[in-house]
């Protein structure tokens, strides 16, 4: 083997690890990113139990924001007329 297929085969060797280390690293962002966005929302929906002036904003918020029929089923909201799924998207 020559000394040049050999170093490029090393090369892709280690290309090969690097890619897989950003891929680890990014699944791993993404699980703290979740983990976050889960923890926020448990301490949005407790104080919302709580205080009935920020559940009631907290709603008007939600059915802005929400779209998908599934959703917005989460929070006891009626899906949205097809116009406005449209429009939102």
């Amino acid at each position: 083997m020559s000394k040049l297929k050999r170093l490029v085969e090393q090369r892709e060797a280690v290309n090969a690890r690097i890619k897989q280390e950003q891929n680890k690293l990014r699944a791993s962002e993404r699980r703290s990113d979740t983990r976050r966005k889960v923890l926020a929302g448990a301490t949005v929906l407790e104080w919302a139990k709580r205080d009935n002036e920020f559940s009631s904003r907290l709603l008007a918020e939600l059915k802005r924001f929400l779209v998908r029929d599934a959703d917005r089923e989460l929070f006891g909201l009626p899906p949205l007329p097809k116009q406005e799924k449209s429009n939102a998207a």
